[in-house]
């Protein structure tokens, strides 16, 4: 039995959290729930339990003798007090990009790189969401014939903004004025996510180029993205193209995905049967459809690829970690 924090507790992925952990029946001896100043004394209910949310301060950390921190609370907070549970004893996994591209902290997808788990020292980086789904078929695929190139576009939900992007769609859907996003989110795309670097891309497109480069082992990967926001609320949608090394036929590659662990195949275009944003929400499996050749290009393939952008896309694969340095994943 363990005990658990979760950092950012008020915000969408720590309840996510919550839901998460009683779901699965981690094995949890005590939870400890933090926040801002703003939201300490409040109340959560966990399993019938009424649980008091604390402010995120050292004196609030230090004879508590936590094994696992669940950070969701932002950079600046991740930062600041990651290391200090670390000091205490925790092991922190958090799901800020605070330490994602750190070469001395394991950024870990479960089903991916479940090896470099082993060289954590207190602090293990959970992926950024689009990133996550997109590793589950690609380490599939750089496994058994490798990759020579991938080409991103992302379709990202607006809940991976917080509460403020999914204000501004559904005011937005009501003719409200935009607060979160520069345009107009409702019945519109925004080819923005993240701010603008000088080279063009965006940040969100860079963290998606960088993170899948570090945790395929892989800097020399040749990777290229676009990531747009669009009127949806939850799981973002991934168009990927993939040149692959070696040479491949379709039916092997939908036998390899139907035999991958944390993926569901759902493709059968006579029965107009591919994955939606809305068929991903509230599941854990990356949904993967519209499989066919890129005939452009040698080995060239195309997927369509789909997940919950908060559960899969952050919380789960963050309790899917601890459950890994537990020896109780599944």
């Amino acid at each position: 039995m363990y005990n658990v924090a979760i950092v950012g507790a008020t915000g969408n992925v720590g309840k996510k959290f919550l839901e998460i952990l009683e779901e699965r029946n981690f094995p949890l001896e005590n939870l400890y729930l933090f926040a801002s100043k703003r939201s300490a004394g409040s109340k959560v209910t966990f399993k019938g339990k009424e649980i008091v949310i604390e402010d995120t301060i050292e004196e609030n950390i230090k004879d508590k003798k936590i094994d696992f921190a669940l950070f969701s609370a932002g950079g600046d907070v991740s930062l600041k007090f990651a290391p200090v549970f670390a000091s205490y004893g925790a092991t922190v996994i958090d799901n800020s990009s605070a330490f994602r591209m750190d070469k001395d902290v394991p950024l870990i997808v479960p089903e991916v790189n479940p090896e470099d788990i082993k060289w954590h020292k207190g602090i293990i980086a959970n992926p950024n969401c689009s990133t996550i789904q997109a590793m589950v078929p690609l380490k599939a695929l750089l496994s058994k014939y490798g990759i020579k190139r991938i080409v991103f576009s992302t379709y990202q939900a607006v809940s991976g903004a917080g509460k403020q992007g999914i204000d501004d769609l559904i005011e937005g859907n009501k003719g409200a004025e935009p607060k979160k996003f520069p345009y107009p989110i409702a019945g519109n795309c925004l080819p923005h996510i993240d701010v603008f670097l000088d080279n063009g891309y965006t940040k969100e497109e860079i963290k998606m180029i960088e993170e899948t480069k570090k945790i395929l082992h892989n800097n020399n990967l040749k990777i290229t993205a676009t990531a747009v926001r669009v009127p949806v609320l939850n799981s973002h949608s991934e168009s990927i193209n993939v040149e692959l090394e070696n040479p491949y036929e379709i039916e092997d590659i939908f036998k390899l995905f139907n035999e991958t662990k944390g993926i569901t195949v759902y493709d059968d275009l006579k029965e107009l049967k591919y994955p939606t944003a809305l068929m991903a929400s509230g599941k854990d499996d990356v949904f993967v459809g519209r499989i066919r050749r890129d005939f452009s290009i040698a080995n060239g393939l195309n997927l369509w690829v789909v997940s919950d952008n908060i559960r899969k896309g952050a919380a789960l694969n963050a309790i899917q970690i601890a459950e890994l340095l537990t020896g109780s994943d599944d």
